[in-house]
């Protein structure tokens, strides 16, 4: 007997799918919304997104200033975020916003579209663009919903999103830094410039350290490799960074490499120093 069911387990779940089939797409080329409403509610609570998805897609529009629209709108946008289609699931769970402000569904909606936004997100070396917008919509979020029972995920993605702009941000002023090696002055300008608008931007960075060590390593190649006329100035701007480094991290892992990098500096301040002492 169990043999038995075990060789007909499978036919009967294949008519079980054929007949679903047969009722999908038959609901979906008629006119009738109501089946198709019933259909896709079906679907949804069965976790079928991608089915869902596509009746709620033909209904939607029948449903806009009806009672039901409400909820049509919300699941076709959910159903868009489960099957993976951020972009299109972003942009409807803004519509539901614009549409039911009032919603007692606003608050998840307004998560789950900026976890759209975050899903889109790519690595930290591409583009940016969806990471800003999946931050602008996550604090808008945590602004608007601070009691949300999603406020620690989206605080959580908001975090790592941030870090990710950081890494981008340290990752371009580090790339500067090591093409200022190459003695082209330049680099070396654009390096101490990216590395100030990095701790400027992002004062509380896991990077600080780094940053404030490569600050000194871009101030040093320029003032060695300066022109006379500004070769003093910039030794003195070397001096400071380094002096910075020490203020903030006395026990800088970087100690070897800064004090090396100062005694070159302060072989070459020496000279301006002897000179400003003779002439007194």
């Amino acid at each position: 007997m169990f043999l038995m069911l075990r060789r007909f387990l499978p036919l009967a779940m294949g008519l079980i799918l054929l007949g679903s089939c047969s009722e999908y797409q038959k609901v979906l080329k008629n006119e009738d919304v109501k089946a198709k409403y019933d259909l896709a509610e079906k679907y949804y609570e069965a976790k079928d997104f991608k089915r869902a998805n596509r009746l709620f897609e033909q209904i939607a529009p029948k449903y806009v200033g009806k009672p039901q629209g409400e909820r049509v709108q919300f699941f076709l946008s959910e159903t868009y975020f489960q099957i993976k289609n951020y972009n299109f699931a972003g942009y409807q769970f803004e519509r539901f916003l614009k549409s039911y402000p009032n919603s007692d569904k606003a608050a998840e909606a307004s998560f789950l579209g900026a976890k759209s936004y975050y899903m889109l997100s790519p690595r930290h070396s591409l583009d940016q663009t969806d990471t800003d917008k999946a931050l602008l919509k996550l604090q808008g979020f945590i602004n608007t919903y601070p009691e949300s029972e999603f406020l620690a995920e989206a605080n959580a993605m908001a975090k790592e999103l941030t870090t990710k702009k950081e890494k981008k941000a340290f990752e371009i002023a580090k790339q500067f830094t090591k093409l200022g090696n190459s003695y082209i002055l330049d680099y070396s300008i654009s390096a101490v410039a990216a590395i100030d608008n990095f701790i400027s931007d992002f004062p509380g960075t896991i990077f600080r350290e780094e940053a404030l060590y490569l600050k000194l390593v871009a101030t040093s190649n320029l003032a060695l490799n300066s022109t006379e006329n500004r070769k003093q100035e910039r030794l003195e701007t070397a001096e400071t960074a380094y002096k910075n480094l020490l203020r903030y991290y006395p026990q800088t892992s970087f100690m070897k490499e800064a004090n090396n990098l100062m005694e070159s500096i302060n072989e070459e301040l020496s000279q301006y120093r002897d000179q400003e002492t003779t002439s007194k």
